[in-house]
């Protein structure tokens, strides 16, 4: 049975009760403990609240049943220290978020980035599971992915569509973390490896499954075991794409000799160093120029990560990702 055939019967979380009020205060000063300080409204004023919260919560992730009661209007701004999935599970809300403004329903979710202003209309009828994981957490498992630092903050594309792939398997891993939850084997105070197990899944599925501006970093890296010497090229690697670096500063760093170094990396990546070194240069300005913040800048997106050449990084950007960095900068800026 799906969720939206089950919503009308059931309360999610109904064992793990936080918060049940009809006053606004309360509502307000409750809810934004267990989340963030925002305005909460009520959008008609002949309507009573009749707040429902249920709460189970990890070490860097929590999850929650929400509902008002009525028609209400919330405004966190930024989240800051957190990414919160909101899966609709009856009724339908507004979200302006990153400059789009989306209708969440049982097909449509919303992922909200930390760094960005949130804005939210709840209708009488809106019920939410909301899966909450701490910004610093996704960044290190995201490190643990890539094998590498990330470029800058990560972004999430903000409209999830409930019935894509991804949208499907996240629904389904929060759905049966809530069912383990009130079957008594999951989040039930002292933490289990089990619990911290669920947590690095749940954060794995949102990098791997979700759209996001390092996504295509996510998508071609190594998940193989490498070599220590060859490891700690790659990590050399990434710790100098701004830097005008050489193939024998490479294997001076790692104390391996030139054919050495380019033999490891044929065998773990099919390439060589230097072409790894410029994939890895493409994938950061690539980044950069989705980040969103201000108008990208070709120029500084190629300058600031090893490009020299302007012609020749236009011309390797489009055969990696299939239009020029101009048209990138030209969607990007207006979001």
């Amino acid at each position: 049975m799906t969720i939206a055939a089950q919503t009308e019967a059931v309360e999610y979380l109904k064992n793990h009760p936080l918060l049940r009020t009809g006053d606004l205060d309360e509502a307000r000063h409750r809810v934004g403990q267990k989340f963030c300080d925002h305005r909460l409204d009520i959008a008609q004023r002949h309507q009573d609240l009749a707040v429902r919260h249920n709460h189970v919560a990890g070490r860097h992730s929590s999850i929650n049943y929400l509902h008002y009661g009525a028609d209400v209007t919330i405004d966190p701004g930024m989240l800051d220290s957190f990414y919160l999935l909101q899966i609709p599970l009856s009724g339908q809300a507004s979200v302006r978020h990153r400059g789009s403004d989306i209708v969440a329903n049982e097909g449509t979710a919303t992922l909200l980035n930390p760094d960005r202003d949130t804005t939210m209309q709840w209708g009488a009828d809106c019920r939410k599971l909301l899966l909450q994981i701490d910004r610093g957490y996704l960044e290190t498992v995201a490190r643990q992915i890539i094998r590498a630092e990330l470029p800058g903050p990560i972004r999430f594309a903000s409209r999830v569509d409930l019935y894509s792939e991804g949208g499907q398997r996240l629904r389904q891993m929060v759905c049966a973390c809530v069912q383990a939850a009130e079957a008594g084997v999951l989040f039930q105070g002292a933490l289990s490896g089990s619990d911290l197990r669920v947590e690095e899944d749940l954060a794995r599925a949102l990098l791997t499954r979700l759209p996001s501006n390092i996504s295509h970093i996510i998508e071609r890296a190594d998940h193989g075991s490498l070599p220590p010497g060859i490891r700690a090229a790659v990590e050399y690697i990434h710790a100098n794409l701004s830097n005008p670096i050489q193939l024998s500063d490479i294997a001076a760093h790692v104390d391996l000799n030139i054919r050495t170094l380019q033999n490891g990396f044929r065998r773990a990546f099919g390439e060589s160093p230097m072409r790894v070194l410029r994939n890895a240069r493409l994938d950061a300005a690539h980044y950069h120029l989705m980040a969103q913040s201000d108008t990208p800048d070709v120029t500084t997106a190629a300058f600031s990560n090893g490009f020299s050449h302007l012609g020749r990084f236009a011309r390797d950007y489009k055969a990696r990702f299939g239009h020029s960095p101009s048209h990138t900068a030209r969607q990007q800026g207006c979001g």
